[in-house]
């Protein structure tokens, strides 16, 4: 193939990238301000070209083929090569614009992230920001995301990353049900209270303490089992029993004192959604400036609250 074969075919390999990120020719189509028909002439333009079938077509969506799946490949590679052409020269203008999208836990979006966008929004005129809920782990490598937030302990080798924060768990009750109940002095004192817990495993009803050196696990029950934070925190305000929830979660309900942290001087031990909380994104040479500023923006909000780091991870 002769160099401007090559070249005439460099857009059908982009469609090609899009459709298998999208999942099916309407929705790329869409995203690309184009119409189903001549997505789909594109795809067939580009395998004649290459004499191998990429995708197995269905009325709602596609399926890639093994050759396809090697081509896409290349094709996404393609298309981030020249993204980041655009964003080295957007680095020299250097003034934030354009959109972001960035993929965070629903939880920790919901409480952390999504009060912080109005003043970004505000500070950044031109910069549009697109928060994706997500409660399965993203790879901005292989998604259609800018920057990715994670809970671990152990960021994945391959990604430029930043910790911005911690998550620990707490125990909260509402004035009323204290009243009623009594407030606990210890753990084990737990197991004459109603408690609210997540219920995902066999175990989540096992609750493991520290403190000083001491470390106890009590068995803990109730009458509401809620995998969801949202729902054990409006459960606690609502006197249902002792609940243990993410600190992030708890911050205005406790303010206003809706909610009341019990045994404050242990440490709530868990397995979940705990940990160090990293902003991960591919490891670029040049990151476009509306991309820093909200790196940037995050870990100075997030360290007014004492939480960010400027530890990088590993790449």
């Amino acid at each position: 193939m002769n160099p401007a074969e090559l070249f005439a075919l460099l857009p059908d390999m982009a469609v090609f990238a899009r459709v298998v990120d999208a999942g099916n020719f309407s929705v790329a189509a869409r995203q690309l301000g184009s119409t189903p028909s001549t997505v789909s002439r594109q795809i067939k333009r580009l395998e004649e070209a290459l004499a191998t079938r990429l995708l197995e077509r269905s009325t709602r969506k596609v399926r890639v083929t093994e050759s396809g799946a090697q081509v896409v490949r290349y094709c996404r590679d393609m298309v981030s090569a020249a993204s980041a052409a655009v964003d080295s020269a957007g680095q020299l203008v250097g003034r934030p614009q354009g959109k972001v999208r960035l993929s965070a836990p629903t939880a920790y979006a919901k409480s952390v992230i999504h009060p912080l966008v109005p003043d970004f929004l505000r500070t950044y005129a031109e910069v549009d920001l697109q928060l994706q809920f997500n409660d399965h782990d993203v790879d901005p490598l292989d998604s259609d995301v800018d920057l990715v937030i994670r809970l671990t302990a152990h960021p994945p080798q391959g990604l430029a990353g930043r910790r911005i924060s911690t998550v620990r768990w707490v125990l909260c009750a509402s004035p009323a049900y204290l009243l009623a109940r009594g407030t606990p002095d210890h753990p084990r004192d737990l197991a004459q209270h109603d408690c609210l817990y997540l219920g995902e495993t066999a175990d989540d009803n096992r609750w493991r303490f520290s403190r000083a050196g001491e470390t106890l696990t009590i068995d803990v029950h109730g009458r509401y089992i809620a995998n969801h934070a949202g729902a054990r925190l409006e459960a606690a305000q609502q006197g249902l029993g002792i609940a243990t929830l993410p600190e992030f979660a708890t911050g205005e309900a406790l303010a206003s004192g809706a909610l009341v942290q019990v045994l404050a001087d242990w440490t709530l031990d868990a397995r979940a959604y705990v940990g160090s909380v990293w902003l991960l994104y591919p490891p670029n040479r040049f990151l476009p400036p509306k991309v820093r500023v909200l790196i940037d923006y995050l870990a100075q909000r997030l360290d007014q609250h004492g939480g960010a780091s400027a530890a990088t991870c590993a790449t």
